[in-house]
């Protein structure tokens, strides 16, 4: 029941993961100055600007003055906030290390936003470039070819290969467009609920590992968020083999959620962490084991794991600023073509009918 309970609540109530950020660092700062928790939350809730958080603040209290522990009343809604959000929690308050684990939490979402930050920023521009060059293509096929094509039917004059071609492409798009708007809406829902079955997922996940550019950007935000969920559990004080499942149900590639939850059974038989990650060199790099091993033999698991997480959100941004420097000049490209096909289309026979009359 409750997790039906928190898939529904992740469905229609979403919270911004600054707002996250904000509310573990004020949460740890009162709790810090003796503040009780139900006043801290009552407090945090009169600044929160998201309706859908400041509901589930008011849930939140309810269920802790009603007895629920701070870590069961959000587990009520574990899919908005992630499985380490609660985790954390719950080991803070059983550690009676609430506030120290509220700071490990807040430091770490906020690192988490400033990736998909920059991530987000590295797209915006190709985005842009896209967006532009289809509303030209749009206005050019519903509101400039069709008074040219007028002009041109009038006319007997035989039109070049590309002006034809621009013809029909316009007249496919102006025909049979909610078509095609439903056939695209169509395929995107199809893959949606295709990528729900996890034989399919798998697959498609798999596949994204093997691609040029794509592969190394999922490998390394996959290690450095595998990495980090991992070393801040073991700082937090978290055992190793749940550490290890909680952060399978964390990372997004399901061939990483796989490779953990198997490292997690190999670990209850005994086996070092780091003993499976080698066998796992296809999907994890061995740099990754051998820190781990050092870290296993020294105690500084933990910050062997964390200081990965660091490099790896580095190697991220710096591949995202890369494949963004290649995607700006390639889409400008791109652009020019198309608008320049189109020019060409429409003032060939312009030219033509121009030298005509002439």
């Amino acid at each position: 029941m409750s997790k039906i309970f928190s898939r529904l609540n992740s469905l229609f109530l979403s919270v911004p993961l600054s707002e996250k950020v904000l509310f573990t660092k004020h949460l740890s700062m009162m709790s810090k100055s003796g503040m009780s928790t139900v006043e801290s939350i009552r407090l945090i809730k009169r600044q929160v600007r998201s309706r859908g958080f400041a509901k589930i603040l008011d849930k939140v209290i309810f269920e802790v003055e009603n007895g629920q522990s701070l870590s069961a009343a959000f587990g009520l809604f574990k899919n908005t906030f992630g499985e380490l959000f609660v985790s954390i929690l719950g080991l803070g308050e059983t550690s009676g290390t609430l506030s120290q684990s509220l700071d490990y939490l807040s430091s770490e979402l906020k690192k988490s936003q400033q990736l998909k930050s920059k991530i987000r920023s590295a797209l915006i521009y190709p985005a842009i470039v896209m967006f532009f060059t289809i509303g030209v293509v749009i206005a050019l096929v519903f509101f400039v070819l069709p008074k040219l094509l007028s002009i041109f039917s009038s006319l007997s004059v035989g039109l070049p290969i590309s002006t034809r071609i621009l013809i029909f492409s316009a007249n496919l798009i102006r025909n049979y467009y909610l078509f095609i708007g439903g056939a695209i809406i169509f395929s995107v829902v199809a893959c949606i609920m295709l990528l729900r079955l996890p034989a399919i997922k798998h697959a498609v996940h798999r596949f994204m590992l093997v691609l040029p550019i794509i592969g190394r950007i999922s490998k390394d935000y996959n290690m450095a968020a595998m990495t980090r969920t991992l070393g801040l559990l073991l700082k937090s004080g978290m055992k190793i083999v749940e550490s290890v499942s909680t952060t399978s149900g964390i990372v997004s590639n399901s061939v990483y959620q796989r490779a953990l939850k198997e490292a997690a059974e190999e670990i209850k038989k005994g086996e070092p962490l780091h003993k499976y990650l080698e066998k796992r060199s296809g999907i994890i790099p061995p740099t990754v084991a051998y820190m781990v091993e050092v870290g296993e033999k020294t105690g500084n698991l933990d910050t062997n794991l964390l200081y990965l997480a660091e490099f790896y959100e580095n190697e991220v941004d710096e591949t995202m600023k890369n494949l963004s420097s290649i995607l700006e000049p390639a889409l400008l490209v791109l652009m020019g073509a198309i608008v320049g096909f189109v020019a060409i289309s429409i003032i060939t026979p312009i030219y033509q009918i121009s030298q005509g009359v002439k």
